[in-house]
């Protein structure tokens, strides 16, 4: 178990890294663009290369990927495995690229369409630039696939980096030192995702040159290409029901007000910098552990891994989650309110980030319990939860955004997300009784109520801070850089006073930590 957090330690430090720089490439954004109709029109535009990133990169086909490269492995070891890497990189850059030239081409014709509004040509325009950097990050999301798999975590959890570093430099840089109108500074950040991009599938593969693997082009249908896609078929709808539910939800929020969709967008973004340093980051190191054991029929210890991950994921996630509900106003403020994002965006976006928040954890375990039907190839059953989940999140939505305008979109996402957790939750322990919740309901009492005596120590912080007379934006400052770490020291000893379980595995790790870079 040490080793696994030690995994985990080190793909939680890269993604934070990654987390922040993203959120420094959304504060600059934000500055520079504000909640314009640029902005607004960028978040638009880049959903739908995501979408697409989603359903054959990162999602269907890594889900489906993974367990047939680990059953390679253990039959041919590793010069079969390089042989379906080429193979399915192969098919896959094939089926990308031909997405990427029919999509460029139909949004290139919007403006026959006549009349419509003018932020709709706009995103239609930013799309045609935009698609190429599909083709790049699907490819890159297999080879970092295959770079877990190997036991590699570094390269694949650096590759958001290379994305954010690109788009701040190329905004920051040469969007504002070079170009003098919104559409110049737009066509710099977008210059800045195609080579990020670019870099995102060059550093991995370079990675795997250097495990042996040596690229080659290979379309042939091997029996591992079709048993890839027949697993591909039910979980592609799986991922793309979540996917263009996200799509639609931003659609409706560009349709609502100009400042929405960007607004919902910023929320978002500051909701998935704890789901990416923890809970993903444990799926991360987690999942080719119980596809491992699922492979080889040792359900027991997968169910064991399974819990272990789970347990981690709600503890890192639960007091995070409360935390953002907690300073979601100062938080947006601090990070947002620049140059052009004002006051009034601040009061939009903060109640966002909050309903967001309660989803929180629920997302997070959803991230590791859609692995787990993964790793027995059971790909159907997400697919049915996942349409069950967008029903719930497209009916919610359509009867709460009149009346609760872009919040009722948050609120639809999140109550959505409860269900889809809850219901995966049960089937899983109905399919695989060795994977039950059972012994984490104790630990997530313990959880709560660590929890719960962290909340009123930051609720009555917070508000000693804000009711000091002259403070000013200095408030926020004092309210993130004092209350967040008073705030882990709180829970941290409250988790220990109630005996967590899981406690000695913490110990040993930093024991460990401690012998090695001590003097």
């Amino acid at each position: 178990m040490s080793k696994k957090l030690k995994n985990i330690g080190v793909v939680s430090l890269f993604t934070v890294v990654s987390r922040f720089l993203g959120l420094a490439r959304d504060q600059l954004s934000a500055a520079v663009f504000g909640t314009s109709i640029w902005q607004d029109a960028f978040v638009t535009a880049f959903s739908l290369p995501n979408l697409f990133r989603r359903l054959l990169g990162e999602g269907a086909l890594t889900a489906a990927f993974v367990p047939t490269l680990q059953q390679e492995i253990q039959e041919r070891e590793r010069a079969g495995a390089f042989r379906v890497l080429s193979n399915v990189a192969s098919w896959l850059a094939a089926v990308s690229g031909a997405i990427v030239v029919g999509a460029m081409l139909l949004f290139s014709q919007s403006r026959r369409i006549l009349d419509q509004d003018e932020g709709w040509y706009l995103v239609a325009d930013l799309s045609v630039v935009l698609f190429p950097y599909l083709a790049l990050v699907c490819v890159a999301a297999v080879f970092s696939a295959t770079l877990n798999v190997l036991g590699r975590f570094t390269e694949s959890a650096l590759s958001p980096v290379w994305l954010n570093l690109a788009m701040i430099f190329a905004l920051g840089g040469a969007g504002l030192l070079l170009a003098e109108t919104d559409r110049a500074r737009m066509h710099w950040l977008c210059a800045g995702v195609l080579t990020g991009g670019l870099l995102q599938m060059l550093v991995p593969a370079a990675a795997l040159m250097r495990e042996g693997w040596r690229p080659s082009w290979d379309m042939t249908l091997s029996p591992a290409v079709r048993l890839i896609g027949r697993l591909m078929a039910p979980a592609l709808f799986g991922v793309a029901i979540y996917q263009i539910n996200i799509y639609v939800s931003r659609l409706i929020a560009f349709s609502l007000e100009r400042s929405s969709a960007t607004a919902l967008y910023f929320a978002n973004r500051v909701m998935e910098l704890p789901i990416g340093i923890f809970a993903l980051a444990v799926a991360t190191v987690v999942y080719p552990l119980i596809a491992q054991h699922a492979a080889q029929g040792k359900f027991a210890e997968m169910g064991e891994d399974y819990r272990k991950g789970l347990r981690l994921i709600l503890v890192l996630n639960v007091p995070a989650a409360a935390g953002l509900i907690l300073l979601s106003e100062p938080i947006t403020r601090l990070i947002f309110q620049h140059g052009r994002f004002t006051a009034d965006d601040t009061q939009l976006m903060a109640p966002l980030l909050a309903l967001f928040a309660i989803g929180m954890p629920f997302f997070s375990v959803v991230s590791l319990t859609t692995r787990a039907f993964y790793a027995i190839k059971d790909t159907a059953t997400p697919v049915k939860v996942a349409a069950l989940s967008f029903g719930v999140n497209l009916a919610l939505t359509l009867g709460l955004k009149d009346v609760l305008g872009v919040n009722g979109l948050a609120v639809a996402s999140t109550v959505a997300v409860v269900v889809q957790t809850l219901v995966l939750q049960g089937l899983l322990a109905r399919r695989l009784p060795g994977l039950k919740f059972g012994e984490l309901w104790r630990s997530l009492a313990k959880i709560g109520g660590a929890t719960f005596a962290m909340s009123v120590a930051v609720g009555i912080g917070w508000q000693a801070i804000r009711g000091l007379a002259g403070l000013g934006r200095a408030a926020d400052l004092i309210a993130i850089g004092g209350l967040i770490p008073a705030a882990v020291v709180v829970y941290g000893l409250g988790l220990w006073a109630l005996r967590i379980e899981g406690r000695e595995e913490f110990a040993a790790l930093f024991g460990k930590l401690r012998a090695r870079f001590a003097p």
